[in-house]
């Protein structure tokens, strides 16, 4: 059964208890990448005048924006995961038809080099029947 855990982190200054079934790491890197995108937000002009809502807002719509982003980009990945393995699919399959080819080649080969020697010992009869009949 899974443990809860907490963690003390700062996010923005403060230090805030997380807790849930994660890791301590896992919450100090949601707490760093809270941090990141506040930072990102301070940079930008007349952001520190707005009051606490409007922040919080911002930040909401930053995080969600990255959300979809990455979960466009997964969309993206999981798509090309998906056409690669029917490539590789594909691939198999012509591997398996090529081999079943040679294989069919190899016999047909192996049957003309058969029919070949059982008619050069035919002819060398013939050849040795014709020689004794010439003398």
């Amino acid at each position: 059964m899974a443990v809860k855990n907490t963690a003390q982190v700062i996010i923005g200054g403060k230090i805030i208890t997380l807790g849930g079934y994660e890791s301590e790491e896992y919450f100090q890197q949601v707490a760093s990448y809270m941090n990141k995108k506040i930072g990102e937000l301070e940079t930008v002009p007349g952001y520190g005048r707005q009051p606490m809502e409007t922040k919080h807002m911002l930040l909401s719509l930053n995080i969600t924006d990255d959300y979809f982003k990455a979960k466009k980009q997964v969309e993206t990945y999981e798509l090309d995961l998906q056409q690669k393995d029917q490539e590789m699919y594909d691939l198999k399959h012509e591997l398996i038809s090529l081999r079943m080819q040679i294989e069919e080649a190899q016999k047909n080969e192996q049957e003309a080099l058969d029919g070949k020697n059982l008619l050069e010992g035919k002819v060398k009869e013939l050849e040795k029947e014709l020689d004794e009949m010439l003398k």
